[in-house]
């Protein structure tokens, strides 16, 4: 790929990129493959061969997992500077998630050989590999420990805290997470009902802590969603 300010620029967004010296992350950069898909089309499915790590350019992902039954589930949002697919650096065989285009979508991507190189040449890249798979772990046991243990109302606050936090943007009324996020996407994301999630969000409403629309939701008022995350005393 040719390598433009940019790109590097969003490549040193990336946690996995930081701490590269320049002529390193330009190796990298200039040996991805790019790839650009609208909204509504898949980088990969679920249960697809795990042979590339790609990085989001432009546009945001969601991250989808569907049970055996059929149900389907929004794990994760992936914006700009993100890396996704990134399970197959650790050796697994297929994706266990879809990666679905929420919006037109700019990515890179490596094959599980040629960043596996890199990661054998470069330490930093290494120690960041580590770190960052050692997060998505802990992020992923907090959201079970958090759905077998906490109130449905705490789960809520936590996955709109989390949201804003990976593609909020300023707006203002708010923080809008800007993505199309529906309240059947919420409940599955949270392991809730519809009725329960969309309860929630009316009383919040209602109270002035979000304003609602069609596949949108801003945050009015962040501390009052971290009081109840973190069940603090408003």
């Amino acid at each position: 790929m040719k390598t433009t300010a940019t790109n590097l620029s969003i490549f040193r967004k990336a946690p996995v990129f930081q701490n590269l010296s320049d002529n390193d992350l330009i190796r990298i950069a200039e040996a991805a493959h790019l790839r650009k898909i609208q909204s509504g089309e898949f980088y990969f499915f679920q249960g697809d061969p795990a042979e590339r790590i790609y990085l989001l350019l432009e546009g945001q992902l969601k991250m989808t997992q569907s049970s055996p039954d059929g149900q389907q589930v929004l794990m994760r949002v992936i914006s700009a500077g993100m890396l996704f697919g990134a399970v197959a650096l650790a050796q697994a065989e297929v994706y266990p998630v879809s990666a679905q285009a929420a919006l037109d979508c700019s990515a890179v991507y490596w094959s599980k050989t040629e960043l596996m190189e890199f990661v054998l040449q470069i330490p930093q890249l290494a120690m960041n590999t580590l770190r960052m798979m050692a997060e998505y772990v802990q992020e992923y046991q907090d959201r079970l420990r958090q759905s077998a243990t906490e109130r449905v109302e705490r789960r809520l606050a936590r996955a709109l805290l989390r949201l804003a936090s990976q593609s909020g943007r300023r707006v203002e009324e708010g923080v809008l997470i800007d993505l199309p996020l529906s309240r059947q996407d919420l409940a599955e994301m949270i392991g809730a009902t519809l009725f329960t999630v969309s309860r929630f969000l009316s009383q919040w409403e209602s109270h002035g802590l979000v304003v609602l629309g069609r596949e949108r939701v801003i945050i009015r008022y962040p501390h009052g969603l971290v009081n109840i995350a973190e069940d603090l005393t408003p």
